[in-house]
């Protein structure tokens, strides 16, 4: 596409008989006229001037008067104006159109929105969401997804935005293959920024700012789902093996009682005791609701959790229940404590709300739609990654199918 720019000026004459009967005082409007390859776009200066003063081959006034002068210098105003519009519209795009600059000119915000404009606003709206709905660390990612976007975009297109209309599959599959071999992303983080880039699609396929969805053919490699959860054997080891402080047991601790509720790190350190609720039967039930999502979740107390709240009960500050320390800490001590527990892999606080889901829970019997309840998940999809199915439950559920079947069915021992 031609993206030359012509700007000329000319007057404005509603007919020919005005022309032929308008004195030499009668001001006429001066009219500008952007010219981009096809595209035409006319527009006011707001100045005027009379006939006998203007050139029509140059479109300025001539000579040397005070007016003619004053006038050429607002309309070279105007041209410069204009200029610097269209370098700026067609560094931050790529593509440049006569009415996007006159809207730049005359203030109108273009109909045709760019990418990381249009990435700017979901995060300024997701940002009033902070510690209603929406949590700090999630924000977090969305600048590292559009500070890897805007990065792309410039090495790759050498301008500093990019129209919406040019989000389309070789778009997509470019900033794919960015993420994981340029910048090197595992596939869980490069599939983390490719959903953001598709949230923004979707919000301008609603905003009717697109007309058609660009991540149609669209196929991620999706990471390879490992287990995080502890074994059986490494959560015994865990919590039996003797720990030489004081420090290091709290923080073990603190891990075991996540690991029988399934509470996150970010939930744990905002419980409260009013938050421990005592039923009819007597036993004790964690009530609240994530951080994260405002999702309301209800766990009933096990043993061991219950001597944990005993054991440090009135060591927190207010109506706090435990006095948590941050979660950089947290993850030290615990990297210290598997070297105790000789458990040689690279223990994480997550980890104890994937243990709940797949030691505790599942493996023992408890239904998946139980499970997702407790941990406060909106989708089961999200518990499922969490809940592993290991040999001991596939073990115990096959010694049950062979119970159950017993006498059900007979096999003939020999041929006939």
């Amino acid at each position: 596409m031609n993206n030359k720019l012509k700007v000329s000026f000319y007057l404005k004459r509603e007919s020919r008989l005005e022309k032929n009967n308008a004195g030499e005082n009668v001001a006429y409007p001066i009219i500008g006229k952007i010219i981009i390859g096809n595209s035409i776009a006319q527009f006011s200066s707001k100045l005027s001037v009379t006939e006998h003063l203007w050139h029509v081959k140059s479109g300025r006034a001539v000579g040397k008067s005070r007016v003619a002068v004053e006038l050429n210098r607002e309309i070279n105003k105007i041209n410069l104006l204009i200029h610097s519009h269209y370098k700026d519209i067609l560094e931050r795009t790529g593509t440049v159109t006569a009415i996007d600059v006159k809207n730049a000119y005359q203030g109108i915000a273009s109909t045709q929105k760019t990418l990381l404009v249009l990435f700017e606003e979901m995060m300024r709206e997701f940002q009033t969401r902070i510690g209603i709905d929406r949590s700090a660390s999630t924000y977090q990612n969305y600048q590292k997804t559009y500070k890897h976007l805007k990065s792309f975009i410039r090495g790759k297109y050498k301008i500093r935005d990019i129209s919406l209309c040019r989000l389309d599959l070789p778009f997509i599959e470019a900033f794919d293959f960015y993420l994981r071999v340029e910048c090197g992303l595992m596939a869980g983080s490069a599939i983390t920024d490719i959903i953001y880039l598709q949230k923004v699609a979707r919000i301008a396929l609603n905003r009717n700012l697109i007309n058609r969805p660009p991540f149609g053919g669209f196929k991620p490699e999706k990471p390879e789902i490992k287990t995080r959860s502890l074994t059986k054997e490494e959560l015994e080891r865990f919590i039996s093996t003797p720990l030489p402080c004081s420090k290091l047991c709290f923080i073990r601790d603190m891990f075991v009682f996540s690991s029988f509720t399934g509470i996150s790190y970010a939930d744990l350190k905002k419980l409260t005791c009013k938050e421990i609720i005592t039923e009819k039967d007597g036993s004790l039930w964690i009530c609240s609701s994530r951080q994260k999502t405002g999702v309301p979740f209800n766990v009933k107390l096990l043993d061991i959790p219950i001597q944990i709240i005993e054991k440090y009960r009135g060591c927190a500050e207010g109506d706090y229940l435990f006095c948590i320390p941050t979660q950089t800490t947290i993850g030290n001590t615990l990297k210290t404590i598997a070297t105790h527990c000789k458990i040689d892999k690279n223990v994480t606080y997550h980890q104890s709300r994937h243990s709940f889901a797949s030691q505790i829970c599942l493996s023992q019997g408890v239904p998946i739609e139980s499970v997702s309840k407790m941990l406060g998940h909106r989708d089961i999809r999200t518990t499922q990654r969490y809940a592993r199915v290991n040999n001991e439950k596939i073990g115990n559920d096959m010694k049950q199918l062979s119970i159950r079947l017993t006498d059900k069915f007979d096999y003939p021992t020999s041929n006939r």
